[in-house]
């Protein structure tokens, strides 16, 4: 079974000064005539036609309405869609027809802040900020039953499933590369955008921007992963700082051996390799032994 969705259709109003102009022209007329028939100096059908003018003119000034830029009118009549007004200033429909005022200007919405599950099963805290505006107005007020509390709902959705797409930090078991909510602002940003703008299609919405405003580990865990961080990050100094050791005492024994300043077997070539990698890899200032030769009796 398929359905039918409601598409903005554009209606076009006639100026609103020219038909107010014309309404208070006929109410004066009206008047003018009712008076003229009070004096005696027109007869009654005169009387019976300034009341038919003067309601005429009334009626005409019923249907003037005023649009501020980036505001529309929704007409409908008798509960039928008739089209949308996107025009500004002062404008006029048929009196008639049921105007409902809707902006089309971009707005904010502030999420609060989420516990939700990454893609380890982590408890993290999420917030998010979004800028959306309404794109099709009769989408908007009769696809939906109350689009801004639609746009609230589906917003809230979005975010809780994107947590469960990305891990939020990384770690060993996560492929080389792969995006994370620390490490990947942008690239997050962006798949909340178009995750918003899916959601939001059935409601005539539009996504103009999204960001994460709040990203932090669940209280609950937070000084365990704290504590975790740092770790990672002692373990990665150290392997540097081995690594770089190890190059430095290559270089020295390369450059003994090349200038041929001492001579070492393989025990003394160990002792020193050693001893250079204490002094290398220590995290507190090393002390000096200076050897000043063996003494003989």
């Amino acid at each position: 079974m398929s359905t039918h969705t409601r598409q903005e259709a554009q209606f076009t109003s006639m100026n609103g000064y020219a038909a107010f102009a014309c309404g208070l022209l006929a109410v004066l007329a009206g008047a003018w005539i009712l008076h003229a028939a009070n004096m005696g100096s027109a007869s009654g059908g005169a009387a019976v036609g300034g009341i038919a003018l003067a309601i005429a003119g009334l009626f005409v000034c019923a249907g003037v309405y005023m649009l501020q830029p980036n505001e529309t009118a929704v007409l409908t009549l008798f509960g039928r869609y008739v089209g949308t007004d996107r025009g500004e200033g002062l404008r006029w429909a048929f009196p008639l027809y049921r105007k409902r005022k809707l902006t089309v200007r971009a707005r904010n919405l502030n999420m609060s802040t989420l516990k939700v599950n990454d893609k380890r099963g982590n408890p993290v805290e999420l917030a998010a900020a979004v800028v959306w505006r309404v794109r099709d107005t009769a989408q908007a007020l009769f696809e939906v039953d109350d689009f801004e509390r639609y746009v609230s709902v589906q917003a809230e959705a979005a975010l809780r499933h994107l947590a469960a797409q990305y891990a939020y930090d990384e770690g060993e078991d996560l492929a080389p590369g792969e995006m994370t909510l620390r490490g990947g602002a942008s690239e997050v940003a962006l798949a909340l955008s178009d995750e918003l703008t899916a959601r939001f299609e059935a409601a005539g919405v539009e996504t103009l921007d999204a960001k994460l405003t709040h990203l932090a580990y669940a209280p609950e865990i937070a000084q365990v992963m704290l504590r975790r961080q740092q770790a990672q990050a002692i373990i990665s100094a150290r392997a540097r700082i081995v690594h770089g050791a190890v190059t430095m005492v290559e270089d020295a024994l390369k450059g003994l051996a090349e200038r041929q300043i001492v001579e070492l077997d393989a025990e003394r070539k160990a002792s020193m390799v050693s001893n250079l990698l204490v002094v290398l890899c220590s995290d507190r200032d090393a002390q000096p032994i200076i050897n000043a030769g063996t003494l003989y009796n």
